[in-house]
């Protein structure tokens, strides 16, 4: 009988995908979950005849499956798996060399911009931030040595919309390599390549793996002479994932669909609550009539994604609704079934200088809450007492 993979069956929805994807049956011996291959080393029948996978580092077939998936999904020719969202992220811009410039989106990952502005400035690559909602400030940033543009949309945390085919056609025009981080929408809601981004990065360990279990990264390329740049760096660097967490992430993946449906349509009633309540001052939410990008973000997303930002006003008052929530962990990180209430002044963008986090929006009353999977009533009350308390 045939593998049920090479049976090509057109216009199926990614939610059928994920479940029905490089992950979904062993070759081999027809087994519905992708076995942990735990060998470090293969062994060379054939000298002669060299064996696919010969070191752990270099390819494992577990890694592997997780790779053809992710590739898969993202709509790219080659996946790559990391240790982590950073360790994918940096070996991306190891494709870079000494004296080249990036343009990257001002409100970044902090852990990008610690990247950029205390590793890469010592080798000599140097960054430009800039805000990607505007074309003409992307082009006025531009240099003669500018080698790559690193897009975040919806930004994090202030979720800013960039036009990503208007990057990606702009950074072509220009001869410039296109990398844009996905981690907030996934596969599942924005598919960067098809609209011309030459590599995507997951940190994986958020809505990807969804369970709070797994530190991973990915990474998908748009050609096959990328795809090759990056094996060479992947396999040179080593910051490979290991074969459990591989594993566990492909497991996560086949809730995907199901779980970013759910936490989704949970963020569009607690951002459209947030905007009433009288002690928050602003709302982040692509879903907002008057959230800037919104009709951009609509044109080149399924969804307007789990992840709601919003300001009390003060440091004081975000601290009070920290202490007084009760169901969303208190947390770094996103994208788990359980909800998580971040303090990006001291959490995701601790990294980043206070006079910088606040010439870019983020202010130290900002809180971001990455909406899980519980009933979004209790979601909503719990809020409701720890705001009005700190008001």
């Amino acid at each position: 009988m045939r593998h049920p993979r090479d049976i090509q069956r057109p216009g199926r929805k990614l939610a059928t995908r994920v479940l029905h994807s490089a992950s979904s049956v062993d070759r081999s011996t027809g087994a519905s979950s992708i076995p942990l291959y735990q060998a470090s080393t293969y062994h060379h029948f054939s000298l002669e005849h060299p064996p696919q996978y010969d070191y752990a580092r270099s390819g494992n077939p577990t890694r592997q499956a997780l790779e053809d998936t992710i590739a898969e999904l993202e709509g790219g020719v080659r996946g790559f798996a990391f240790a982590s969202g950073m360790a994918a992220v940096s070996t991306a811009f190891m494709l870079l060399s000494q004296g080249d410039h990036i343009l990257c989106s001002e409100d970044v990952y902090g852990g990008t911009y610690r990247l950029l502005t205390t590793i890469l400035n010592r080798m000599g690559i140097t960054t430009t931030f800039v805000d990607m909602t505007d074309l003409d400030r992307l082009e006025a940033a531009r240099r003669p040595n500018t080698r790559a543009v690193f897009v975040e949309t919806p930004s994090n945390p202030n979720l800013k919309i960039t036009d990503i085919a208007a990057v990606a056609e702009w950074a072509k025009k220009h001869g410039l390599l296109s990398i844009l981080d996905n981690t907030f929408m996934t596969p599942c809601l924005q598919r960067p390549i098809e609209l011309g981004i030459d590599i995507v990065l997951h940190s994986a360990t958020k809505f990807l793996c969804g369970h709070s279990d797994v530190i991973a990264g990915l990474a998908v390329v748009a050609n096959e002479k990328l795809g090759q740049q990056l094996k060479h760096l992947q396999n040179a660097v080593g910051g490979v994932l290991g074969v459990q967490d591989s594993w566990l992430l492909m497991r996560g993946m086949k809730t995907l669909s199901a779980r970013m449906e759910c936490s989704e349509r949970s963020a569009r009633q607690l951002a459209d609550w947030l905007t009433r309540h009288p002690a928050v001052t602003r709302v982040y939410y692509p879903g907002l009539p008057d959230h800037p990008g919104r009709a951009i973000h609509e044109r080149q997303s399924q969804g307007h994604g789990a992840m709601v930002s919003f300001d009390v006003g003060t440091g004081a008052r975000a601290r009070q609704v920290l202490e007084r929530v009760t169901l969303p962990l208190v947390a770094v990180s996103l994208g788990a079934v359980e909800s998580i209430l971040s303090y990006p002044a001291m959490m995701s963008h601790a990294a980043m200088p206070r006079e910088v986090r606040l010439e870019r929006g983020i202010g130290d009353g900002l809180l971001r809450y990455s909406v899980g999977l519980e009933a979004v009533e209790d979601l909503i009350a719990d809020l409701e007492q720890a705001l009005d308390e700190a008001r």
